[in-house]
């Protein structure tokens, strides 16, 4: 079967959302036409939408290898690079102690990959709220936010972290509060 052939089917299974077997077709398309860039993207994109993070990588970076110039293929290999980071550095978060120094520059090249990774951001304020460094953890829970207005989760963060950041200027500031007269 040739390539093309085989894209049509990868295409009626993702129709059926059946993910798994449009991967096992864009694959055939790749054996029968090994140096088809756009069947790799093609891939790459199933791949990612799968969850498949490592092998949609290994795709993106194929298709580059073959069209090195293509910006949606730069872009599309930035996005699964972030998500590699952005995993890895949640395993170390997880971890019992939690690796928060080791997580952060993974986090935040995550961040620079994929500006519009809201989870890189917002595990960027996490991870800089848990260090105290508060007005780093407002500042990335602020750009979360902004990425997504409606995530609560992130909203509370901002709000906790805020509400933290006041005790700490009173506590400096001393027992007096100033009033406006």
């Amino acid at each position: 079967m040739n390539g093309d052939a085989c894209i049509k089917k990868a295409y009626a299974f993702i129709l059926t959302s059946d993910f798994e077997q449009a991967i096992v077709w864009f694959e055939q398309a790749i054996a029968a036409e090994p140096d088809n860039a756009s069947y790799y993207h093609k891939c790459a994109i199933s791949c990612a939408r799968s969850g498949k993070w490592a092998k949609a990588y290994e795709h993106a970076r194929r298709a580059l290898e073959l069209v090195e110039d293509e910006p949606e293929y730069i872009y599309h290999l930035q996005t699964i690079e972030a998500r590699l980071q952005l995993s890895y550095a949640q395993q170390l978060l997880t971890q019992e102690p939690p690796a928060l120094e080791e997580a952060l520059p993974m986090l935040k090249q995550a961040a620079e990959l994929d500006p519009l990774c809201f989870d890189a951001f917002y595990w960027i304020a996490m991870t800089y709220a848990e260090l105290g460094q508060l007005v780093e953890a407002a500042v990335y829970a602020r750009e979360a936010i902004r990425l997504d207005p409606g995530h609560s989760a992130a909203r509370r963060l901002f709000a906790d972290v805020s509400r933290r950041r006041r005790l700490m200027r009173y506590r400096i500031n001393g027992q007096h509060r100033r009033r406006n007269r």
